[in-house]
């Protein structure tokens, strides 16, 4: 395979990637090499992701450190290739040691202690110790009253690890994982981690993903402070110890001990080396004058990094001397978040992925006067308010403000979040303002390798979507209209400041032009929360084009996605919220927000470990279903045969994404069953595919029961939330020639005039609505495929078109300049639009254009002539 580092990625460290491979290729037992641009072969590890259902490869994640990689590389498999590693390479080793490990990785050696309260309690450099004692901290506020009077009382937690595994141990990488939970002086246990270690061979470098889950007391446990500590030596006088901070524009650089005097005056060209993070070396005078002014001068023991919001950070200092003010540094507006310190024994850097867009993050170093310093990475900075999870009111608003339902059904139990950070060893007293903006810049804009769209698609990667075409002036059109969708959400997230550790990558769900804002106080119209699947509308968008934009939004839409908007513990495990002010708001608890449909594509093409964890929480997560009956409102429990409910999409849709993802991944039988077994009911049903969608269901049998013609919400909520591509790959990989025609007949029977539909199903589908047909286009347009139906294919590109097409209006997804809106000089607006129908409509695009292209006006006029016999009222209704 071929594949090629993003475009705007840093072409350094330890990088992970994806490879697919075609079925019947490669097999267990397969071996790969790496091989640069040259024809140099390059050091690589590798491990199975994925399986084809003959038992061979399908998906494989490699890694290698990418500085010594090309911008181009290619994945061989060995027997095909006469290319040969060198076995003299050095390895790194990891040894038992009691209850724990030591890493050998060349130049750095870890000791890690295994159940205790810290991650590792030394780290050696060269044989130096350079960090010791890292341990997960936490600090959680809770209100108090005395009286008539309010305060808040600061809790201190420390990290307790209570299991210790080898993840990964290859010849170039160890990945450690620790499980934990925070405990505070009195032994209250709160806030339970996941933290990943990543140790590359001869790397100064390592890398974290931190997770932690909430299942504190919304009303009395709230966030104020989450990261990790550790503790680094330093050594030489104080004014060769130095700090230095990235800021807007260069850095921040101090020293404890700034050697610019009024009396007696240290020379000026010290201070200006000691500036220059030169070490000074004095003697004679020059030591003699330092030594003088050292008696008597302040000296800087404590530095404070905080990103409290978007637009802002702050950086503060002190003395050790307690019970004295901070002073404050520097007010900025955005920093990337490198950071370090060090003395005349080196230096240690910092730096936290998606710093100020994750706000508030920050960094505490004290001590730094001592002999060991104590550097704190906060991925919730307690310089900043403290998080507060209750919600916003005591009931649902359910008629007004679409919120499900109006009892209220908000908590954030459950609820989880996932950072990365980096730490790394120099032997310098401080980083060059170069060294540590580039280090930033890696750990922000990791290097990430993919393949090209045509390889993705030639192996049906994800199932059916097209490549871009601009041959005539309509696909020209559409692919204009797929493009600007993408930039305008990308731009919204900077103009709508959509940042926060518990809101990047997250969209809002419905616009409000009056007030040039989207309804974020409205109910269930304000975060998204993966409605109508845009997860899989930007890995497609990504997928077809390989734009490096394109992979970053759907990157933190995936992280964003499978961490807070989901449940990874309590009643609700394997469920996600529905879309609401909130991200845990909604009552609506449903499979389909939490579905590894959603975040199988970062997973394949990157190899995450986190979404391993995440998809052995989804695999059985029909159980889920017997406490939280997606359609309980709807059905009298006393009058029901099987123990819930699950609509053929999008819950049991959603569910055979989980039991897929499970299959594939380790060819785990009894999942493949489940699927087919549900298949085999729906089949038996009178309409097959076209009947329900509800279903009665039993989770422990995963059997569906028909009980009728209904559909709960609306028969599109069958098709929009990503069960027609659930259903075309996993009817592919099955080989269930039957399933596929009943998708295709589901697509024909959706498009037929009423009349019609009730005369094929003598009349059982009663008063049910096939409703919002553009949303039904890529069935429509698979049924026209499947059927070979022009008359279909037609009809079909008439839906999806006349939606966004109407009266020679072809502005699309074009934007409008306001002046003086919405708190924007220039606010940059599409006044109509909601993220519902931008998500379902591309999606429908992309994946229509791969079945009926053909059958495709050629020009914008004949798209008017096609659409004008639809009524005006339709157009962009979602």
């Amino acid at each position: 395979m071929k594949l090629h580092n993003l475009a705007d990625r840093q072409k350094t460290g330890y990088t992970t990637w994806g490879c697919m491979w075609q079925q019947g290729v490669c097999e267990k037992e397969t071996k790969y090499l790496l091989k640069n641009e040259d024809g140099k072969t390059v050091s690589m590890q590798s491990r199975i992701t994925a399986f084809w259902p003959d038992g061979t490869v399908k998906w494989t994640a490699h890694t290698a450190c990418a500085d010594e990689l090309t911008n181009e590389i290619q994945v061989l498999v060995e027997e095909t290739s006469n290319i040969k590693l060198d076995n003299s390479i050095s390895t790194l080793h990891v040894k038992r040691v009691g209850a724990g490990y030591l890493v050998e990785a060349g130049v750095m050696q870890i000791h890690i202690p295994g159940v205790g309260d810290c991650l590792f309690d030394e780290i050696q450099v060269n044989g130096i110790k350079r960090a010791a004692k890292a341990c997960p901290v936490l600090q959680l506020e809770k209100p108090i009253t005395i009286g008539e009077e309010k305060g808040k009382l600061e809790i201190n937690y420390r990290g307790m690890v209570e299991e210790v595994s080898l993840e990964e141990q290859g010849p170039l990488r160890a990945v450690i994982k620790f499980r934990g939970i925070h405990v505070s002086s009195d032994g209250d246990k709160k806030i339970p981690f996941l933290i990943r270690m990543n140790v590359g061979l001869n790397s100064q470098d390592l890398t974290f993903t931190h997770t932690f889950l909430y299942d504190g007391e919304e009303e009395t446990d709230f966030l104020k402070g989450i990261g990790l500590k550790l503790l680094v030596p330093m050594t030489g006088p104080l004014y060769n110890r130095h700090v230095m901070f990235e800021g807007d524009h260069g850095v921040f650089h101090e020293t404890m001990a700034e050697l610019l005097t009024w009396r007696p005056r240290v020379p000026a060209e010290i201070y200006k080396a000691q500036m220059m993070g030169e070490k000074l070396e004095l003697e004679g005078e020059n030591l003699e004058v330092v030594d003088r002014v050292l008696q008597d001068m302040p000296f800087w023991d404590e530095y404070d990094l905080c990103q409290d919001s978007p637009s802002h950070f702050r950086i503060k200092k002190k003395t050790s001397t307690s019970n004295c003010c901070y002073l404050e540094g520097l007010h900025g507006q955005r920093t990337m978040g490198g950071a370090a310190f060090g003395g005349e024994n080196g230096s240690l850097l910092c730096s936290i992925r998606d710093f100020w867009q994750t706000y508030p993050s920050g960094y505490t170093f004290e001590g730094l006067t001592t002999e060991e310093a104590e550097a704190a990475i906060w991925l919730y900075s307690p310089s900043a308010e403290a998080m507060d999870f209750r919600h916003y009111t005591d009931r649902g608003y359910n008629q007004v403000y679409y919120e499900g339902y109006d009892y209220k059904g908000a908590t954030p139990y459950g609820i989880a979040s996932t950072s990365e950070y980096s730490i790394a060893f120099h032997d310098s007293l401080i980083p060059t303002e170069d060294e540590l903006t580039s280090f930033s810049k890696a750990v922000t804009y990791p290097a990430q390798y993919v393949g090209e769209p045509e390889y993705y698609h030639e192996l049906r990667a994800f199932g059916y979507w097209s490549l871009p075409e601009r041959k005539t002036e309509m696909e020209v059109w559409l692919e204009d209209q797929l493009d600007r969708a993408v930039e305008f959400y990308q731009n919204e997230v900077e103009q709508r400041n959509w940042y926060g550790l518990f809101n990047y990558g997250d969209f809002m769900h419905t616009y409000d032009p009056e007030r040039h804002q989207w309804r974020y106080d409205m109910g269930g119209y304000a975060w998204d929360n993966t409605e109508l699947v845009p997860t899989l509308w930007l890995w497609l968008s990504f997928l077809r084009t390989g734009k490096s934009e394109m992979f970053t939004l759907a990157e933190k839409l995936t992280r964003h996605a499978s961490e807070v908007d989901v449940y990874h513990m309590g009643k609700y495990k394997g469920l996600g919220s529905r879309h609401n002010v909130r991200h845990w708001g909604c009552p609506c608890k449903e499979a389909r927000i939490a579905m590894a449909a959603h975040h199988r594509y970062y997973y394949y093409m990157t190899g995450d470990y986190r979404l391993e964890d995440i998809f052995e929480e989804l695999k059985d997560n029909e159980l889920t279903f017997l406490t939280k009956d997606p359609l309980a409102d709807f059905y009298d429990k006393e009058e029901m045969v099987y123990k819930s409910h699950a609509r053929s999409g999008p819950d049991w849709s959603s569910l055979c994404a989980n039991w897929l993802t499970q299959w594939e991944r380790f060819l785990d039988e009894p999942y493949l069953k489940k699927i087919q077994v549900g298949m085999e009911d729906i089949k038996k049903a009178p309409l097959k595919l076209v009947s329900g969608p509800d279903f009665e269901f039993d989770p422990e049998t995963v059997h569906l029961r028909y009980i009728g013609e209904n559909a709960a919400g609306g028969t599109h909520l069958q098709i929009c939330m990503g069960a027609p591509q659930i259903f075309m790959e996993m009817a592919d990989l099955i080989g269930d020639e039957e399933w596929k025609r009943m998708m295709a007949d589901y697509g024909r029977f959706y498009y037929l005039p009423r009349e019609q539909q009730e005369i094929e199903s003598n009349g059982l589908i009663g008063n049910r609505e096939f409703s919002l047909p553009f949303m039904a286009a890529t069935m429509g347009a698979y049924g026209a495929w499947f059927l070979k139906d022009n008359k279909l294919a037609k009809t079909t590109w008439l839906h999806l078109l006349h939606a966004m097409v109407c009266e020679e209006n072809h502005n699309g997804f074009q934007t409008i300049n306001r002046s003086n809106k919405g708190n924007h000089k220039d606010l940059i607006e599409i006044p109509w639009i909601s993220t519902n129908f931008s998500a379902q409509w591309c999606l429908n695009v992309i994946c229509v254009l791969e079945f009926i292209r053909g059958e495709l006006p050629h020009t914008l006029m004949e798209a008017d002539q096609l659409v004008s016999v639809m009524p005006k009222d339709s157009f962009r209704k979602a």
